[in-house]
């Protein structure tokens, strides 16, 4: 049994400057199965000062502040450009502190737009945000500040003498002025700065389209047949021409139960219909979105967006990525099609049971029949199986997993203050030290104007302050799952088991990286790498012994019996193709409207290459899944392949290390939070990976885990 300490700590954490709140707390331990978590009681006697953000600012607040931080910024940079004599530290150390300053604003008000449930705070802040993305924007175009920073780097013994972290501030600052349009003449400077403010504005508004707009469908009890009556009662109602009907929408818990489970066809089909003819309107805004990055790339001497973009990271061009994608494609895309030849053969003999014409297989029916197959090939029932994951006991116990693994103790703070009544808020300590590490939030349900999936949101980064005092880092995990009812706790499907532990693993990156710069702090790393340490982690959720010790039937309290847990495994080694397809397909057509030089339809070609990889068939119907695709929009334009390619370091990582000296090793454990989460991105993620490795990372484990015995040269 782990016991988690719960003496009173007496260490400072210092307030920071928009908007902080002080919480004083004593802890108490409370008990669930073999775990025992910490609990902070805030109405108790002081026995630590935190700072913990103020989410509670109202839209004056919310502009003002936001007007500040761009004084600030444009201030800073006018007493850099106004050196003489520049030296690092009176001229880029100042540039990297603006900045350090400027992101603890920033991560606040992203996280308010994609959480708050105030529509208009949501507003206010995506307003804040564009404001201040463009002014950060013209700082970073100014001639006068980067002739300063050049003078910097010409003198080349000050470079050789600051540390590696310092160094790569430097040319990382040189790259933004460059790929700011510094190098070009000041017409194109000027075409280029339009460009990436209204890229951004874009970006913003797809994204917002996407919180604010799902979509719903109403059913009576009969279409909704083959649904669980858990699932029945926790949607709303609604009376139509005095019949009842139940509301279902396209957010996670409603769509992806009902796509899997519900017999009825029809009810199927105008479901999903209706999840993929969301936000038609974004269309537009991606077609733009795609011609603008192919000018820029085209100013700045790229001849496709994806080659601009793939310069800084680990695959480095065009050609490796897609030699990658068709080569992983051409292994596993003749699976598919044989797998579909079978849910096809599911199909026909189940409608001609029930005196049906078949009329072929259509997207809608796919996830229906594979759970099906699911049942009868491996005797897992996905309703059978959340039964064991009630959030009770699987957060707790995976957060069990992440303090035993890093060294850490996790402590629940009672009573506090956030933005919304389900949200929980964490405190991370050293395990055997008096020694503060950072805070989590975790916002686990569905709601109105929320963020419509899952991701780690960082709400604020770890940085070295001017004093040489530390910012300690906050991040938010935010996720979309089915709610508690009435009759029953909140239950996870395993997918949403795995998501958990995927999320948290960007979460203890963040909270575990100690960097001088928030700009290398966490999970800013390169795009092809910031997925591995998570996609690593998801191993665990397969461990024989980790399914026993994060379940609990929530009515027996019994663990998965092994007879489901080895159905599980066998059905999860098959499913692996369909999720390692689908991110082909995603990849590929990210590269397909971003390594071109000519502009291309965006709808037409994703459901052109949908057709052509996944096999997909709806039909006549007109739908347009790549308006919701947020991926392409801000986050992994030109890099959405980093999925699949961090999934080669993931499985070298875990097969290499934890596979061979055991998941529950403290010492791997703490040797991967040494070299691979504490750096950040303060140094290459190559280098940290063949420390950890202790050689240069090979794709063999990523074919040996799917079966496939050759691998990438």
């Amino acid at each position: 049994m782990v016991v988690i300490d719960s003496e009173i700590h007496n260490t400072d954490i210092s307030d920071i400057e928009w908007g902080y709140l002080t919480y004083s707390v004593v802890s108490k331990s409370i008990g669930f199965g073999d775990l025992i978590m910490t609990v902070y009681n805030s109405q108790t006697f002081i026995g630590i000062k935190a700072s913990i953000p103020n989410f509670n600012l109202s839209l004056t607040e919310i502009r003002e502040m936001a007007e500040a931080v761009a004084s600030n910024t444009n201030q800073t940079f006018d007493s850099v450009a106004a050196q003489t004599n520049p030296t690092f530290e009176s001229a880029i150390a100042p540039i990297g502190m603006e900045e350090n300053n400027m992101n603890v604003f920033c991560c606040k008000i992203n996280v308010l737009q994609n959480v708050s449930t105030n529509k208009d705070v949501r507003d206010a802040c995506s307003e804040a945000a564009n404001m201040l993305d463009e002014n950060k924007t013209e700082a970073l175009m100014r001639e006068d500040v980067y002739k300063v920073v050049q003078a910097v780097i010409a003198n080349k013994e000050e470079i050789s003498k600051l540390d590696g972290e310092d160094r790569r501030l430097v040319k990382s600052l040189e790259r933004i002025f460059i790929s700011n349009g510094l190098l070009l003449d000041k017409d194109k400077r000027k075409q280029l700065g339009e460009i990436l403010n209204r890229e951004g504005d874009l970006e913003m508004q797809f994204n917002s389209n996407i919180n604010e707009r799902a979509a719903k469908e109403l059913f009576t009890r009969d279409e909704l047949d083959g649904m669980s009556d858990d699932y029945i009662n926790g949607l709303e109602t609604e009376q139509v021409d005095g019949v009842l009907k139940y509301a279902v929408t396209s957010e996670y818990p409603d769509y992806y139960p009902l796509i899997k489970l519900a017999r009825n066809t029809e009810t199927r089909e105008r479901m999903y219909l209706a999840y993929t003819t969301r936000c038609p309107e974004n269309l537009s805004l991606l077609q733009e979105a795609t011609r603008l990055r192919l000018a820029r790339a085209r100013l700045l001497g790229k001849n496709t967006h994806a080659e601009y973009v793939l310069e800084d990271q680990m695959a480095k061009t065009p050609k490796a990525v897609l030699e990658m994608l068709n080569d992983l494609r051409g292994k596993i895309g003749q699976a598919w099609v044989e797998r579909l030849k079978e849910l096809s053969e599911m199909k026909k003999k189940d409608m001609e049971a029930t005196g049906k014409q078949y009329n072929g297989l259509f997207d809608w029916d796919i996830g229906y029949y594979r759970n099906i197959r699911r049942m009868h090939k491996y005797n897992v029932d996905l309703e059978v199986v959340k039964q064991y994951f009630s959030v009770d006991r699987v957060v707790p116990a995976i957060l069990n997993i992440y303090q035993k693994m890093l060294g850490l103790r996790i402590v629940k703070v009672d009573k506090q203050s956030a933005w919304h009544p389900d949200v929980e808020l964490y405190e991370v300590w050293e395990a055997n030290e008096d020694k503060f590490i950072g805070h989590f939030y975790l916002d686990l349900y569905p709601r109105e104007g929320k963020y419509s999936h899952a991701a780690m949101f960082p709400t604020r980064p770890g940085f070295t302050k001017a004093d040489g005092s530390r910012e300690y880092p906050i991040a938010s995990m935010v996720a979309n799952f089915p709610k508690p009812t009435p009759a029953r706790p909140a239950l996870f499907e395993h997918d949403n088991v795995e998501t958990f532990m995927h999320e948290m693993g960007h979460v203890f990156h963040y909270l575990c990286a100690v960097t001088k710069w928030s700009k290398f702090h966490g999970t800013n790393v390169e795009d092809d790498f910031s997925e591995a340490p998570s996609q690593m982690l998801e191993n665990w959720c397969w461990q024989p012994s980790v399914l026993r010790q994060i379940s609990s039937h929530h009515k027996t309290g019994k663990p998965l019996p092994d007879s489901l847990i080895e159905g599980m495994i066998r059905n999860k080694n098959e499913s692996a193709l369909v999720g390692d397809l689908n991110l082909v397909f995603s990849s590929l057509y990210d590269m397909a409207i971003h390594n071109t030089t000519s502009n291309v339809d965006v709808n037409e070609t994703y459901n052109q290459m949908n057709r052509e990889i996944l096999c997909s068939n709806y039909g006549d119907a007109e739908v347009c899944p790549v308006a919701t695709f947020g991926h392409m929009m801000g986050i992994y334009d030109g890099s959405y392949y980093s999925y699949l390619w961090s999934q080669v370091y993931s499985a070298d990582m875990f097969e290499t290390r934890f596979l061979k000296e055991g998941i529950d090793n403290a010492q791997t454990g703490m040797n991967y939070r040494k070299e691979i989460l504490q750096p950040g991105g303060s140094r290459d993620s190559m280098v940290s990976l063949e420390r950890f490795l202790g050689r240069k990372p090979n794709s063999d484990a990523f074919f040996r885990q799917r079966g496939i015995n050759n691998s990438l040269n």
